[in-house]
């Protein structure tokens, strides 16, 4: 009973959070909301016995995007862009996004759904030796990708301060 209670609270904060991204109108508190959402996800992670995704969540999530969105909206002229206007296709998007979930909900109610016992859990030992061994080359080529995107927007940056 206590487990559904929480998932209840979670789901409330996930939602909630979403609904702020997408309602606020200051980038600042947008990425808060964010945050709150993506930590909401990550308690849900562990209500599912998936404690490493959880931590992957805190950490990657939870910690770096949210860090790279506030720092992207510290180095732009976020204040330069406080006038938002409306734009025409509002009631577009929103009636597409709501058939898209329903088609997801849909989806998900009828679908065929294997139970908790029917799931293999590997130890992390197993997802360590496979991701520095056979995946050693995607990993470190990916982490080579985002320090050149930072470097790539520090030097943007710098260059249009010094104009």
């Amino acid at each position: 009973m206590i487990e559904l209670i929480v998932l209840i609270v979670l789901g409330g904060l996930c939602v909630g959070g979403g609904l702020g991204v997408v309602a606020s109108r200051n980038v600042a508190y947008a990425t808060i909301f964010l945050l709150v959402s993506l930590l909401a996800v990550a308690g849900i992670y562990v209500l599912l016995l998936s404690e490493f995704l959880a931590l992957v969540q805190v950490l990657i999530y939870g910690g770096a995007v949210t860090i790279v969105l506030l720092f992207a909206l510290m180095l732009t002229r976020a204040h330069e862009l406080e006038g938002r206007q409306d734009n025409p296709q509002k009631p577009i998007a929103a009636c597409v996004a709501f058939l898209v979930f329903g088609a997801i909900a849909f989806a998900a109610y009828v679908g065929d759904h294997a139970s908790a016992s029917d799931r293999v859990r590997a130890p992390l030992k197993t997802l360590g030796t496979e991701l520095f061994s056979s995946w050693l080359i995607p990993f470190e080529v990916a982490g080579l990708i985002l320090l050149i995107v930072l470097l790539g927007v520090v030097i943007i940056t710098h260059r249009e301060e010094s104009q």
